[in-house]
Formats: C-alpha cells, sequence, structure tokens
C-alpha cells in the first residue's frame, strides 16, 4: 500500500494497522462497520482470519452455522470457510481482524475498496455503489470468491 492504509468497502471503514511488508507474516486491520453492514458470504484458501469484537454486536455465518458475539469475543475462520459477518446492532461497531499471511486482504481492499484519506475513520459522506461484477472479478484475482448464490449446506 503507499497512498492510504484506509479503505470503505459495504459500509465498512478498513484501516490496516500493519501489513505483511510490515510483520511478514499477517496483516492486522481495524474494521469500522455501520449497523447492518458487513462482509457477504465468501471464502478464501490459504489465509487464516480471525476477528476479535471491540465494540458492538455482530452475526458471524461459518459454513452455514450463525453465531452473534459481541465486545471481547474471537472468532476464527477456519481456512476455506464459507463465512459471512453483520453489524447487528444500531451503532457502528469495531473489529480487530487478523489475516496471516495477509497478502489477498491487502491486494482486494487495495484494488476494491474505495480509498479514504490515511487514517481515516470517519464513514464516506456519499459512498459509492460498487460494481459488483468487478468486485467479484477482482476478488477473484486475488484469491477471494464472493458467493453470490444461496449455498448448499
Amino acid at each position: 500500500m503507499s497512498e492510504t492504509d484506509t479503505y470503505h468497502l459495504f459500509g465498512v471503514v478498513v484501516r490496516f494497522l500493519a501489513t505483511n511488508a510490515e510483520t511478514g507474516a499477517y496483516c492486522l486491520c481495524e474494521g469500522l462497520v455501520a449497523p447492518g453492514a458487513g462482509a457477504p458470504p465468501n471464502r478464501h484458501a490459504g489465509e487464516d482470519e480471525s476477528f476479535y469484537v471491540l465494540d458492538g454486536t455482530f452475526d458471524f455465518v461459518i459454513d452455514g452455522a450463525r453465531q452473534t458475539v459481541g465486545p471481547g469475543d474471537f472468532v476464527k475462520i477456519p481456512d476455506g470457510a464459507v463465512h459471512a459477518f453483520e453489524n447487528t446492532g444500531n451503532e457502528p461497531g469495531r473489529i480487530l481482524i487478523m489475516n496471516a499471511p495477509g497478502l489477498i486482504h491487502e491486494a482486494f481492499f487495495s484494488r476494491v475498496g474505495e480509498p479514504l484519506p490515511r487514517g481515516s475513520w470517519d464513514f464516506p459522506a456519499a459512498a459509492g455503489v460498487p460494481d459488483i461484477p468487478k468486485l467479484v472479478e477482482i476478488a477473484r484475482q486475488t484469491g477471494v470468491e464472493i458467493l453470490l448464490e444461496p449455498q448448499a449446506a
């Protein structure tokens, strides 16, 4: 990443706190998630992903199993598992997101996220609507599969 460390996508402001280039092993992000926002069902192989809830209430769905979590809760996504999350509270929620080695998520957000000023921590006043076919293709190129159709259990 060069010009910014902060992106907006799907009602989530993602700020990269540490990148693989800095750590050699993982990336660490903080996410500010608008009420009702989150990540659509997706999966990616070869990259561990974990979430730690700082503020708010979130529903996570991992391989069809739903769990509700709040501040202090930790959620581990098994490698390659279909997963999604949503802020189910009435206020913005905050999460820490760790990916190892972190290359997939850094590539994905830097290519599809709306760049925000470095270190920004505000939702954009007028967020653009993502071009979904383009987003899905860039996701595929970076190792993320966005699942638009319901998956069989």
